[in-house]
């Protein structure tokens, strides 16, 4: 079955892998979110008891409540009165031509007696007194259409002709007079009353006016009292807009407890659930569409991640896998966790393993990964994790997560040993530390020793569990996906790997040609940037084939024996080159990784194998070159190519005599060159400035390891 799958996967084209992988991810990834975003409603009815201490999972405003705390500032507003002194001139003016009126009559009449006999009869005088009414009364008509309560019956207008001009003229400076000092002060409508009031009692104290016109007098001078302060309609609007938006909203609290278990729930109460959309039929699908963004934003940055990494199909095919399955591991973890918290008071979610998938991607895949999924996984931690009535995403769990992650990507660095990861996981614990103080600094609680405790126990705790799981994972992953970590190669490295023992008892010379190998490939693959320690490792078994047939190679041979000697070329030759294929087929029965068995196999690429070819030439025989060389294939990394020069290298430079820096160098110098001639460097990606330090490196180690020595007296 599983070799059904891993068939499948290796001829699946790698971009209908990834839309298949990212989509069924975002499925379960929206799966295991959907209970940490679709909020608890609850079926209840007015008058009920509750049947649990209900809190707000959002801080929302209560229009209702926040309308009517702005009615009521609006109503506690004072309007903006305005004073006219404009009113009280107008009013004295209206006193003032009122009497200009009777006095201009007055002086007519006057005037016309003057001229009119003096025996005039009184039927003639009273002819001239009814003429003078109606001129009056002619003149009075518009003023009594301005002020309709300024009506003089004629009876009264007589009253006040039958004076004479000064008597009046008395009068009117009375009036006005009061008038003006009565409504030079502010009167509003309420204050008429009191002020007519007021007018009234001035006037009948007046000595000026007789007491057979005292009535008529108080008639005009209330009439002629109206307000002078009006409310300044645009500014008192403008003041209750004030008051009205200086009101801060009623708001329902995330977090704030609406009801209390056994509490009855009144009117108040359930508006207040309402409200808050706590209530089994206000159900609402937005938290739902929302999360289905958050997810579809997820699963395309998985997305575009791969689809803009340039590498090689395969690499991409598992670290997908590998990065789809530590992702997984950890929303499972996150599920956990978020299912148990809701029994404590304390945030369980800083036991999280924080560093736990950046380690594990860095390790197994490479860093940009690592820290892509730390983001990501950071985030969906922020939802997964929140407090029944968090904000939408729990930040101090999202950061706490973001900073560890980071925090142990710069310490880890380039090294997958298990004192690496342990020293790393030291470093989160203390950076987790640092984090928790932070948070309950800025909560600015109180907090009670046990639960300070628990928060720093937890801190150091998921630190420690990040590293003892990264460890303990580690071998799974490596079986699973046939990977080759740092810590694998070291485990390789070991003299007494079952293989490593065989290439030392039963080839001891080759076992030494390869150590010697290795010093030089680890040292090049650095150089240039290259992957020192699988170089290497790989070097320790690169001929591990030689030990099916070891008297055939001449670093084992002892004696001066040769058995080649008594071999036709042919013979010899397929000897020889059997033992990279022997190798990669010993290596491949021990369950070695793959980079291991392609070293062997490939570290002679498709080289000629020369001694026996001009042996074969020599002996007169019409021979084809091709037959004479590896299978191949050539050198497909860095590594092979320089672990194959290496080899050549170190092969040949034993077998000088005297040797010296130019020697050495020229040595280099050639062996290189004939294999970059002979084309078995064509594919890979090894460049000429490349290999420039790689013979000057080697060059370097060569002359270190046969320098001269001294020479001992007998």
């Amino acid at each position: 079955m599983f070799k059904t799958i891993k068939q499948t996967l290796n001829e699946l084209k790698f971009t209908y892998l990834l839309v298949f992988l990212v989509g069924l991810s975002t499925i379960l990834l929206f799966t295991f979110m959907l209970g940490s975003v679709k909020k608890e409603t609850f079926e209840l009815s007015e008058f009920q008891i509750s049947p649990k201490t209900i809190r707000s999972l959002k801080t929302v405003e209560d229009t209702e409540k926040s309308e009517q705390e702005k009615q009521r500032a609006a109503h506690e507003v004072e309007p903006v009165y305005q004073f006219s002194e404009d009113i009280a001139k107008n009013r004295q003016a209206i006193a003032t031509s009122l009497f200009d009126f009777l006095i201009e009559v007055k002086e007519i009449e006057v005037k016309s007696t003057k001229e009119k006999d003096q025996t005039s009869s009184d039927e003639q005088m009273n002819k001239i007194h009814k003429e003078q009414l109606a001129e009056l009364r002619n003149k009075l008509t518009r003023l009594e259409q301005e002020e309709p309560d300024l009506k003089l019956s004629d009876e009264a207008i007589g009253s006040l002709l039958a004076l004479d001009i000064t008597e009046l003229q008395k009068i009117q400076k009375a009036l006005v007079d009061i008038i003006a000092e009565e409504l030079s002060k502010p009167v509003r409508a309420v204050d008429l009353s009191t002020v007519r009031y007021e007018v009234e009692q001035k006037l009948r104290l007046s000595s000026a006016i007789p007491s057979s016109l005292l009535q008529t007098m108080i008639t005009i001078g209330r009439s002629l009292i109206v307000e002078t302060e009006f409310i300044h309609v645009e500014l008192t609007e403008k003041r209750i807009e004030q008051a009205k938006e200086a009101i801060e909203p009623t708001r329902i609290l995330q977090g704030q407890v609406i009801v209390r278990e056994g509490q009855v729930i009144d009117k108040e109460v359930y508006r207040q659930l309402e409200v808050a959309g706590l209530l089994t039929h206000q159900s609402s699908v937005l938290p739902i569409a929302g999360l289905i963004l958050f997810v579809l934003f997820i699963g395309s940055i998985f997305y575009l991640h791969f689809t803009t990494w340039r590498a090689d199909e395969n690499i991409k095919k598992k670290s997908l896998l590998i990065v789809l399955t530590v992702f997984f591991l950890l929303v499972v973890l996150m599920k956990i966790i978020a299912l148990i918290e809701k029994d404590f008071d304390v945030l369980l979610a800083f036991l999280f393993p924080t560093a736990l998938a950046p380690m594990l991607i860095k390790l197994l895949t490479n860093e940009r990964l690592a820290i892509m999924v730390t983001i990501l996984s950071a985030a969906t931690a922020g939802i997964m994790l929140q407090e029944g009535f968090a904000a939408l995403v729990q930040m101090e769990i999202a950061l706490y997560l973001l900073f560890s992650g980071l925090v142990s990507l710069y310490l880890l660095g380039n090294s997958g040993r298990r004192s690496s990861i342990l020293r790393t996981s030291l470093g989160v614990a203390v950076s987790n530390c640092l984090f928790i103080a932070f948070y309950l600094l800025m909560t600015q609680s109180s907090y009670e020793i046990s639960e300070l405790v628990f928060y720093l126990v937890a801190a150091i705790a998921s630190g420690i569990l990040s590293g003892a799981l990264t460890i303990g994972l580690m071998p799974f992953f490596e079986t699973a996906f046939r990977l080759l970590s740092d810590m694998r190669l070291i485990e390789l490295s070991n003299p007494n790997h079952p293989l490593l023992k065989k290439i030392l008892t039963e080839t001891p010379g080759t076992y030494h040609h390869s150590v010697m190998v290795a010093n030089l490939a680890d040292a090049a693959c650095e150089a240039i940037g290259a992957n020192g320690l699988l170089a290497r490792v790989g070097s320790y078994y690169h001929d591990v084939g030689k030990t099916v047939r070891p008297a055939f190679f001449i670093e084992n041979q002892h004696g001066g024996n040769n058995p080649h000697d008594s071999l036709p070329p042919e013979k010899s030759r397929d000897i020889i080159i059997a033992h990279a294929e022997d190798g990669a087929g010993l290596l491949e029965k021990y369950k070695m990784p793959g980079e291991i068995v392609d070293i062997a196999r490939q570290h002679h690429g498709t080289s000629l194998l020369k001694f026996f070819y001009v042996k074969a030439r020599e002996s007169g025989k019409d021979i084809n070159d091709q037959d004479f060389r590896y299978k191949g294939p050539k050198p497909q990394t860095k590594e092979i190519a320089i672990i194959s020069i290496a080899d050549s290298v170190e092969a040949a430079a034993r077998s000088m005599k005297e040797p010296t820096p130019q020697k050495i160098a020229k040595l280099v110098q050639a062996i290189i060159h004939d294999k970059m001639n002979d084309g078995q460097f064509d594919e890979c990606d090894l460049s000429i400035k490349e290999l420039k330090k790689v013979e000057k490196i080697f060059c370097e180690t060569l002359n270190g390891t046969f320098h001269s020595r001294i020479e001992y007296p007998e």
